[in-house]
């Protein structure tokens, strides 16, 4: 287990990691300056000429007094200001003097302009980009619903950014530059207010909710039944995995949402037919919705993976039950790793709190965005998790030349045309068509084009007109508020100002869990959440039929939310809100199924119990847990299966007396996460559509004659596609622990039945079954580890390489190799506390990580610890670059001052911005 010290950035620890940089440095710089193995790219001038200025004075004309920008060992600056736009101000000044470039990779991502710095590869991306029209969305947010203040800072923020970027050529911004220069002639355009707002909208479309599930649920219906499809999608267990409010009603009289109520029966479900049950289930149409998928799959590709995995972990509790006597407040939310991190640390400080300067914040913001979205200001704290509410809908659409039917009746498309610059290219035109219900994503698809003329609808859809298209109604292409949210969070008091500053948090819808210097705690859970007419939004619905229309949005009055629960802790990570048979409104059927957060509230009664109490490195312990469930399910049944084989029975033996924990030194973790995916194949991977189907590694097998142990005669072989190449896999995620519980009480099933092949025999049994992946899992890593099981481990296998998001995945190898770090050998899991995520079907590289913590001592601000996945900077050489990874991996925290003198005592550089 990680230590319980923290890694505070002391001065001598400082001294020593300027010194290894200025040795890494140097010794790059020789090598880039001989060009030995990098082939003379970029000389010392240029890596270093982006470095930020962090001592001294600069001028900026638009300041109205000076303003201080404190940085510690770790490079995390804390800004100190009379005025509030000053105040932005300088955080867009310093936010562009360490991470301009990623805020110049993200506007063109959520602009759809991505081409214009990358060339012709991303002209499709760009396409699907503009068919939403996120920026089209943020550009009518500012001009037409936002706050007259808010709209203040936002062009406030802009000044600073532009204030930097004034007289500074591109290579001096960043290295990225220079690569970008060697192939395309790029020049930086200024920052604008919009740019801040639109980057919600990627965040949206990250927690989007269950967009994917629709399909594939829609997808399965050409080779399921109806009854296997609700197998592995099975009901929230509630029994097992407490929601986050555990019972309540809405009050009839005031329509807002006790807690304290006695549960009133209701059914929050509506069902119905919708298209996946019938031209959804058409050879056509899945075809269709197949190529969406992948389309689909492109933008994640840029922002991270999405799926039932991805999430967040957040919890507090009441000061009664800490060593404090104050709340503790814990959070680190799931995201796919990139470099530099997601999140950026600082601070905001008014030098004197009043009425006209109102912010005294910390936490962690988005580069590009004015403000803290997660942290704590002088009375009050707050942390995030993905509520994971359905907010998306998938419309199949009967089109034709002249437009879409609704209720027999031809509408006409609403349509714009757009234009793709291409950096060393022609410009691309294209033109996006929108329904009634949203943008026609089925458009962006060359294949999705004619499909639908080939769709065989039956009686389904007789009237289909040339074909079927396929559109998105989301709440993210709407105009929303969420930016007001973010300052009115920022300011918030006390539970009251805090549940109506969430009013406004629209977009991505969240869980906001919360705590105060008072002793409170409490739970809000907002968003722009639709109420259906018909269908409940776990398929693909009819858009020619207006009954499936939203209707509305549920009444955040109506929403749920939690002030000092008796039980004395409020836990969220991703699991249901609530019961739905007693709350009449329907938020999701797809929540995440529960694993991690009962586990957490597990711990906390645990700790407890016998008035036990709990401290804030309890927290940090708590957010490190990587003990795997579906472990305690399986590895007792692995234990009973007899093996005869001896190189079989060698790997089985690392289970015995194994814990369930997942520590990066686990041969037992190793082996069983290889048994675990390889259940998944053998019992369900033939049996999904290949539409389903995720790029995966392939499996080591050995060869058919091979008999007996694994020697020097026997050598695995590495075989693609000896199952059925037209199968997809499954990912294992929560999900599948749900899906498999009940299946593992049942001796014979037909998920149990593979056919075999030239490799394996066949089996019919659930002993059989997990006798067979237990030998692939013995080949696999054997091929992978060695044939020496002592010498397995799961970090070996379980690994975390972190990329630039841009040139480090896409550039040349010599460049990725300059801009890239790792890997870390990880432990912890999928669906673990510690959510080190990987994918099943894929290998088991980390995909997804918490993408920072934070423990709150809430009130004893100095007593609390945070960390960032990589660091402060986006300089790649700079010490800050990934100074802090390392004590991320280990799960360690660093101190977090918050008060003037902890600042003090912690500076390490002071930079004065002048009018």
């Amino acid at each position: 287990m990680p230590s319980n010290t923290t890694a505070p950035p002391g001065k001598k620890t400082a001294k020593k990691k300027g010194r290894r940089a200025r040795l890494l440095l140097l010794v790059l710089v020789l090598a880039l300056v001989a060009g030995i193995g990098f082939g003379g790219y970029w000389g010392v001038s240029t890596v270093r000429a982006s470095f930020p200025q962090t001592t001294g004075e600069i001028r900026l004309d638009q300041l109205s007094a000076d303003v201080e920008v404190k940085r510690d060992a770790n490079g995390i600056p804390q800004i100190y200001a009379d005025d509030e736009a000053d105040l932005f101000r300088a955080q867009g000044y310093v936010q562009a003097q360490d991470r301009f470039y990623e805020m110049d990779v993200r506007r063109h991502v959520t602009a759809g302009r991505l081409s214009e710095m990358f060339g012709e590869s991303q002209v499709d991306t760009d396409a699907f980009l503009r068919t939403l029209g996120w920026r089209r969305v943020a550009q009518e947010e500012y001009d037409k619903v936002l706050s007259p203040e808010t709209k203040k800072y936002l062009q406030a923020y802009a000044e600073g950014v532009n204030a930097y970027l004034k007289d500074r050529a591109p290579k001096d911004v960043s290295v990225e530059y220079a690569a970008l220069a060697l192939t395309d002639d790029y020049t930086i355009e200024p920052w604008t207010p919009v740019d801040s707002v639109a980057w919600l909208k990627a965040m949206a479309w990250d927690l989007r909710g269950n967009m994917q599930d629709e399909i594939d649920r829609s997808l399965m219906t050409s080779r399921l039944s109806a009854k296997q499809i609700k197998q592995l999608y099975p009901e929230y267990p509630y029994a097992l995995h407490q929601p986050i409010v555990d019972k309540g009603a809405v009050d009839g009289s005031t329509g807002a949402f006790d807690p304290k109520a006695d549960a009133s029966e209701g059914d929050g479900t509506t069902t119905g037919d919708t298209a996946g049950t019938g031209p959804g289930g058409s050879g056509g149409v899945s075809s269709q919705l197949g190529a969406l998928s992948e389309v689909l799959d492109t933008v994640p590709a840029l922002l991270g993976p999405n799926g039932n995995g991805i999430g967040s972990n957040s919890w507090v509790v009441s000061g009664r039950l800490t060593t404090s006597g104050k709340p503790l407040l814990a959070n680190d939310p799931h995201l796919a790793p990139q470099l530099p991190s997601l999140w950026y640390q600082m601070g905001l400080h008014c030098r004197s709190v009043s009425a006209t300067c109102r912010y005294d914040v910390a936490g962690y913001t988005f580069s590009g965005m004015p403000g803290v979205i997660i942290g704590h200001n002088d009375k009050i704290a707050w942390g995030l998790t993905n509520l994971g509410a359905d907010v998306t809908d998938l419309y199949l659409e009967k089109i034709g030349p002249d437009g879409y039917l609704v209720d027999g009746k031809v509408k006409p498309f609403t349509s714009r045309e757009e234009t793709i610059k291409v950096a060393g290219g022609e410009d691309r035109k294209i033109t996006v068509r929108s329904t009634g219900h949203g943008p026609l994503v089925s458009d962006r698809s060359s294949e999705l084009e004619t499909v639908g003329q080939k769709a065989p609808v039956g009686n389904a859809a007789p009237d289909r007109g040339t074909g079927y298209g396929v559109s998105l109604q989301w709440t993210a292409l709407q105009p929303g508020k969420s930016m007001d949210a973010i300052f009115a969070l920022d300011r918030a008091k006390d539970f009251t100002t805090f549940r109506a500053a969430a009013k406004n948090f629209e977009v991505p819808s969240q869980n906001l869990i919360y705590a105060d210097t008072e002793g409170n705690i409490g739970y809000q859970s907002p968003g722009k959440i639709p109420q259906r007419t018909k269908g409940d939004g776990t398929l693909p619905a009819p858009g020619w039929d207006s009954s499936y229309k939203w209707k509305g949005y549920i009444p955040f009055e109506k929403l749920p939310y939690e002030e000092n629960p008796k039980r004395g802790y409020i836990v969220t990570a991703n699991q249901a809100v609530i019961d739905e048979k007693t709350y009449p409104d329907l938020l999701t059927k797809d929540w995440g199924y529960g694993s991690r957060s009962q586990r957490i509230n597990d711990l906390i009664e645990s700790k407890t119990k016998d008035g036990g109490k709990i401290s804030p490195d309890d927290m940090r312990t708590m957010q490190t847990d990587n003990r795997s469930e579906i472990a305690t399910l399986l590895n007792p049944l692995l234990l009973k299966i007899d093996i005869s084989d001896p190189s079989v029975r060698e790997a089985q033996k690392l289970l015995e007396g194994w814990d369930y924990t997942q520590e990066p030194d686990s041969a037992a973790a190793a082996y069983f996460n290889a048994v675990w995916r390889n259940v998944l194949k053998l019992a369900f991977g033939n049996k999904l559509p290949k539409e389903l189907r995720a790029e995966g590694d392939c499996i080591n097998v050995r060869p058919a004659e091979a008999t007996g142990p694994v020697d020097e005669q026997n050598k695995l072989v590495r075989e693609c596609g000896e199952r059925d190449p037209d199968s997809a896999q499954p990912d294992g995620g929560d999900r599948w622990y749900e899906v498999v519980r009940p299946l593992l009480k049942q001796e014979k099933s037909e998920w149990w039945v593979t056919p075999g092949n030239r490799l394996d025999a066949p089996t019919e049994t659930r002993d059989q079954l997990l006798a067979q992946a237990m030998k692939d899992a013995r080949w696999e890593l054997t091929a992978k580890l060695g044939k020496d099981v002592s010498t397995w481990s799961w970090g070996r296998l379980h690994q975390l390489t972190l990329k630039n998001q841009t040139l480090g995945t896409a550039g040349p190898g010599v460049v990725q190799k300059l801009l890239n770090r790792g890997p870390w050998n990880l432990g912890g899991g999928e669906a673990a506390v510690d959510a080190t995520g990987w994918n099943a079907a894929g290998g088991y590289d980390v995909i997804w990580v918490p993408s920072m913590r934070m423990v709150v001592n809430v009130g004893d601000w100095d007593k609390s610890r945070w960390v960032n996945l990589t660091g402060a900077s986006g300089h790649a050489f700079h010490s800050n670059y990934t100074d802090q990874t390392d004590t991320w991996a280990k799960g360690e925290l660093y101190d977090w001052v918050y008060s003037k003198a902890a600042v003090e005592a912690a500076v390490k550089d002071t930079l004065v911005l002048k009018p």
